[in-house]
């Protein structure tokens, strides 16, 4: 009898296991109804182990040695979980492994800000097809990228990773990232979603700004990559937004999101364990990074208490579930652990070479004849930044120094002056050892400039053809950049570029400068002093090759500004209210949430940002009031000249296509970018002078070659948005359309009637408690 009841009993768990649906794309609301409460709040709550429940662990993650993090598993269901990994500028993963000798290095790519300088969405897809094809063949699902939010001040720490301080361009060059990434079968995570602006106390900084600021400044971008590029996922920020934590606040995440913009994918936190678990999880925030227990704990309860609707829930868990299945982990695809790193090294050395920006160039200093001898400046030229700190390094095989670059394009360097940068960067080693000091990704120390005595100068101007100086700046993760030594040059860099030049010109010799540099820096002060100024950002392990393609004229530079420099730090309006006193020093400005003295009294000092400039940021102010700028947005200088011909504006139904023929003038092969601004006719809302609609770039163009380049411009997209009415509004009348090759060079002009006024009514959303007492501008 016990024996026919065990042969039962066994039989009842066999059809009970047989009876588990297991996951497929179409049958997602089945293994919804059969997950548990416990099983459900797993899958919202990232790590590489499933929770324990009723004594049984559900199964261990795929893992990916250094990946940020995971999604679980939940083998019961043939839930698999997923990876998530570090970007922008590459794949961040551990480029050795205990047990093998094979190694799994990434491409460092261009940064993001040099990719923007580009304006080429071509290029982006290129560069991001490749990055995307080493996510996939290294077995990773999800890439934490790109970075997009605005460069609202010059010193923001990850301004590096981000495009550019108008969304237009930001939005569009995101889409682009996007498109490339996610064309190999694999996922991105657009973010910092939303206002993720400043890295000084950013897990607690309550970011206070207007609903047409948000909305035509902080939002813009992320609509524009949302509608035409559908991301798999969203990474919402760590700080709050007009009183809110981000990832808690329903405006933001469905309001918005998925109800106004349509989006279809989950959105995830930043890394971190704020307490809220239950209103992000109301609130439509799907995923909590990079999951704890307690957070799964505080789901169950809220559940079984009643705070949180197991509604909401099984909506989120639905999203998750819908994003596993197009994942590679679920189609378990077999990675091969070997991209092709030396094609990608190329790819992010083309890019780099056409996206840099030539900002100066005198009586056609550059390009250079190669066999020159060189007098190289700069402890950069040797400690060459390819990319920032933090979440936005990548773990590359090498990177190509500037001594290295220039040496292989067939230049003679100074031997004593590289010998004395050599012999410094020894003794900093040697003294870094003694002393115990570690680099680490999160904070990788950069060397400070060394000076160089006036009479080798002299020497060295006698000896040699020409002078090269590399300025370097690092940024990252975890803190602001200073105003002193930083966006100012310091001394010793001061006085390196006045020695250099005072001497070299007196012997009728050139001086380049090359600024290898993570964000904008003063330049106003000494540019006229030197004959060329090359920026090349952060440009890549193969950034420095780049350069020396760019200074012998192999490449023709053809990228330009996607920010303002300004005459000082202080012309911008967003410096009034942003936290530039607090020195980089470690971890006193990071947002992890850890405890102390020194992070309480940041939260105090610094536990909010008025927004008081509203919509003027960068251009849009600098332009419209009338204040001059050290270089305008969308500058940059190429080897040939272009001309524009008389532009065509054709209606359509929702807008015009506007067309305008440009011709290489010059006597080099080159490419030029056409930007569109439009000027909104007077009456109603104060508007900037004039904001980008839309840019478009000419293919390479032989001397005396032409081509028609066309942008097309929504009626929507002309709009702006009135908080009042809590609409968007195109007021009917004339808008002049404006062909530039920078913000303040406008090559041709055209009009658009719009005849009959447009609104799009939307939700009335993220209220101040308090209004902001906003800066005004007045058209000069």
């Amino acid at each position: 009898m016990k024996r026919i009841f065990l042969i039962a009993a066994v039989a009842t768990l066999g059809i009970s296991a047989l009876a588990q649906p297991q996951l497929r794309k179409d049958n997602i609301d089945e293994v919804l109804a059969a997950m548990t409460l416990e099983e459900k709040a797993t899958l919202l709550v990232g790590g590489a182990r499933a929770a324990t429940v009723n004594g049984v662990t559900s199964g261990v993650a795929h893992q990916v040695p250094g990946a940020a993090g995971n999604t679980r598993p939940i083998e019961r269901l043939g839930i698999p979980g997923t990876v998530l990994a570090d970007g922008p500028a590459g794949l961040r993963i551990q480029p050795t492994r205990q047990g093998t000798d094979q190694t799994f290095y990434c491409t460092g790519f261009p940064v993001g800000t040099l990719l923007a300088s580009s304006w080429d969405l071509d290029l982006v897809r290129e560069v991001t097809r490749a990055m995307g094809n080493e996510v996939h063949e290294y077995g990773v699902d999800v890439l934490l990228a790109p970075g997009m939010n605005i460069h609202r001040n010059p010193l923001n720490g990850r301004n590096f990773e981000y495009f550019s301080e108008d969304p237009v361009l930001s939005g569009r060059m995101a889409a682009a990232y996007v498109q490339g990434i996610q064309s190999n079968d694999v996922g991105v995570s657009v973010k910092h979603y939303a206002l993720n602006n400043q890295e000084t106390n950013r897990n607690e900084d309550d970011a206070r700004v207007s609903e047409r600021a948000l909305r035509e400044i902080y939002l813009k971008n992320f609509e524009i990559a949302v509608k035409e590029a559908e991301p798999w996922t969203v990474m919402s920020s760590y700080n709050k937004l007009n009183g809110e934590y981000t990832q808690q606040k329903y405006d933001l995440l469905t309001a918005i999101l998925r109800e106004e913009w349509g989006y279809k994918g989950i959105v995830m936190t930043d890394w971190g364990n704020k307490a809220g678990t239950v209103k992000a999880v109301w609130a439509g925030n799907d995923l909590m990074e990079p999951g704890n227990q307690n957070e799964i704990d505080r789901i169950v309860a809220g559940v079984k208490e009643g705070t949180l609707d197991i509604k909401d829930v099984d909506r989120n868990v639905r999203n998750m579930l819908e994003y596993i299945v197009k994942t590679p982990s679920f189609k378990k695809y077999k990675f091969s652990n070997k991209p092709d790193l030396k094609a990608h090294a190329q790819v992010a050395r083309k890019a780099a070479g056409e996206a840099m920006v030539l900002l100066r160039n005198e009586n056609n200093t550059l390009p250079l004849a190669s066999g020159q001898k060189v007098a190289l400046y700069g402890i950069t030229a040797l400690d060459f930044v390819a990319g920032g700190t933090g979440s936005g390094d990548v773990n590359k095989a090498y990177v190509v120094n500037m001594e290295e670059a220039l040496t292989q394009a067939g230049f003679t360097l100074d031997k004593g002056l590289s010998d004395y940068y050599k012999a410094y960067v020894d003794y900093d080693k040697a003294q870094q050892a003694l002393a115990g000091a570690m680099n680490n990704w999160f904070s990788r120390r950069k060397l400070a400039e060394i000076a160089i005595p006036e009479a080798a100068i002299n020497n060295e101007a006698r000896t040699n053809d020409l002078a090269v100086i590399v300025i370097g700046r690092n940024a990252g993760e975890g803190a602001d950049r200073r105003l002193i030594d930083d966006f100012d040059l310091t001394n010793v860099e001061r006085e390196l570029i006045r020695d250099v030049s005072t001497a070299f010109h007196t012997a009728g010799k050139k001086v380049i400068v090359v600024l290898n540099v993570g964000g904008v820096i003063e330049t106003n002060s000494w540019k006229n002093s030197v004959d060329a100024i090359l920026l090349p950002w952060s440009p890549g392990q193969e950034g420095a090759n780049a350069v020396a393609d760019v200074l012998t004229g192999k490449v023709n530079p053809s990228g330009k500004l996607p920010m303002t420099f300004p005459l000082s730090f202080m012309d911008h309006p967003s410096s009034a209210n942003f936290p530039y006193n607090y020195n980089r020093g470690g971890q006193q400005n990071m947002g992890f949430g850890f405890g102390g003295p020194q992070q309480r009294q940041l939260q105090k000092d610094v536990d909010y940002t008025n927004y008081e400039e509203g919509i003027w940021v960068g251009y849009r102010y600098f332009s419209t009031a009338g204040k001059d700028v050290s270089y305008p947005f969308g500058f940059g200088l190429s080897y040939t000249t272009f001309a524009y011909g008389k532009p065509v504006v054709k209606a359509t139904a929702d807008g015009f296509e506007a067309s305008v023929t440009v011709t290489n003038t010059g006597s080099v092969a080159g490419k030029e970018v056409v930007e569109l601004y439009v000027s909104a006719p007077a009456g109603g809302l104060d508007k900037p002078v004039c904001e980008l609609k839309g840019f478009a770039k000419t293919r390479e163009l032989r001397p005396g070659e032409s081509q028609t380049v066309t942008v097309k411009v929504s009626n929507y997209e002309l709009a702006s948005f009135n908080d009042a009415n809590s609409a968007w509004e195109a007021p009917a009348g004339t808008y002049r359309l404006l062909f530039a090759s920078s913000v303040a060079d406008v090559r041709a002009t055209a009009d658009y009637k719009l005849k009959k006024a447009r609104s799009w009514k939307v939700a009335d959303l993220f209220k101040l408690e308090q209004p902001l007492n906003e800066l005004k501008v007045t058209r000069k």
